[in-house]
């Protein structure tokens, strides 16, 4: 179960680290012994996804452990429109065994090479002005605490809401995940229509587009003012859309095909998400800035997207209509300049950085962003008191040490 450390690396090659141990452990049982163990000899211990990520949530010198055995979906409820799926489950495995049993996720994100519990830790969203973050899927679960207990929650528990808030987006600061219960809708179809466009078309029709589909998203080309806007759709309720352009895809199938999109190019990403009423400002403002100082060395694009609010602790739409914004460089690119200018931009229309992608932001920032976090970190202090999950990077996101 425990073998010795070698480097790693995340998907963009931007962070690396050696942990002394790496740990795969292939039950419940497992998990709560290792905790335990761990705890007992004062080390710190990191839960692991697919690696994703490009911020150092996962980085740690001591224990990494990958949940990678603890795949699959173990139960399903359709009329209760629930699941019980393990933690280390890829999204893609994920939506093709909930398609066998003729279910699936209400939204997913831009790609699906995620495992579960890394996409709703961090608070991964797709795009949809009624559509939750997938975080707000998350109906209960069961989480072995770094004090070594097995706690139930949500559904599975005893209905505190507060601990399911806390749960819904916790960057592994709690425990570790060993199963899940996830709200599923009927399995159902998309359409898609992708458009090449010039941006300008788009920001003056987005408001309309977003409140009449169920998806719209669209990137920019900063080199180039054109702009590829996606529109999704259930069959029969797309409406009439003519977009100046060439239309470039226009395909029906199930959403979990649907949805995702294939990334050959590996790259780094800075993601704010911000008030919706300020996102369109936000927008133009940030394309100026990228037209005036970064257009020789941007190599990629930018991403918007919209997303519901929810009610989770720490998630980035708490309890406001949210708007993305998401850089996007080259992963053989540098990103720290371009990203370090562009920053306080979005932080002055009120972003909140996205857990899981390139930010600075610190625990006094981020109390000023999360009416809440004071909650998340009394609930942690009282699920971790050896603060076992607790690395130096988590320690400058959750503790304000002042």
């Amino acid at each position: 179960m425990v073998r010795p450390g070698r480097p790693w690396t995340n998907w963009s090659g931007s962070l690396s680290f050696t942990p002394a141990q790496v740990a795969r452990p292939r039950s419940h049982e497992e998990v709560v012994e290792l905790v335990g163990a761990v705890a007992r000899d004062g080390r710190k211990l990191r839960p692991v996804g697919t690696g994703h990520s490009s911020s150092p949530l996962v980085a740690t010198t001591d224990v990494l452990v990958s949940l990678e055995h603890l795949a699959g979906l173990v139960a399903h409820d359709t009329a209760a429109g629930l699941v019980t799926v393990l933690p280390g489950t890829g999204l893609s495995d994920l939506c093709n065994g909930l398609a066998d049993v003729g279910l699936a996720l209400e939204n997913l994100g831009d790609v699906d090479y995620q495992s579960i519990a890394g996409a709703v830790a961090t608070g991964t969203h797709g795009t949809g002005e009624r559509l939750g973050n997938l975080s707000s899927a998350l109906a209960g679960g069961t989480l072995v605490t770094g004090a070594g207990r097995t706690l139930a929650f949500g559904t599975a528990g005893d209905g505190d809401t507060e601990l399911l808030r806390a749960t819904q987006v916790s960057l592994g600061a709690l425990g570790v995940m060993t199963s899940m219960t996830l709200r599923v809708r009927r399995a159902y179809q998309l359409h898609r229509r992708n458009w090449c466009t010039h941006v300008d078309w788009v920001l003056e029709h987005l408001d309309e587009l977003a409140a009449r589909h169920r998806h719209v998203d669209f990137y920019w080309y900063p080199r180039s003012d054109l702009a590829q806007l996606r529109v999704m759709d259930e069959p029969g309720d797309e409406g009439d859309l003519d977009a100046p352009g060439h239309l470039r895809a226009d395909e029906t199938g199930p959403a979990h095909t649907i949805i995702p999109n294939e990334r050959d190019l590996r790259f780094d990403e800075m993601e704010y998400l911000l008030p919706r009423e300020n996102g369109l400002e936000t927008f133009r403002e940030v394309r100026e800035r990228v037209k005036e100082r970064h257009r020789s060395s941007v190599g990629w694009r930018l991403l918007v997207r919209t997303v519901a609010p929810d009610e989770a602790m720490l998630s980035t739409a708490h309890r406001r209509p949210t708007m993305t914004i998401a850089l996007l460089q080259n992963a053989d690119l540098d990103h720290e300049a371009y990203f370090r200018d562009m920053e306080p931009l979005l932080l002055e229309h009120g972003g909140r950085p996205h857990w899981g992608k390139k930010h600075t932001r610190t625990a006094p920032d981020l109390r000023a962003m999360y009416p809440d976090l004071g909650a998340f970190t009394d609930i942690r202090r009282r699920l971790d008191p050896g603060d076992v999950l607790l690395t130096e990077y988590l320690r400058t996101l959750l503790e304000d040490e002042s």
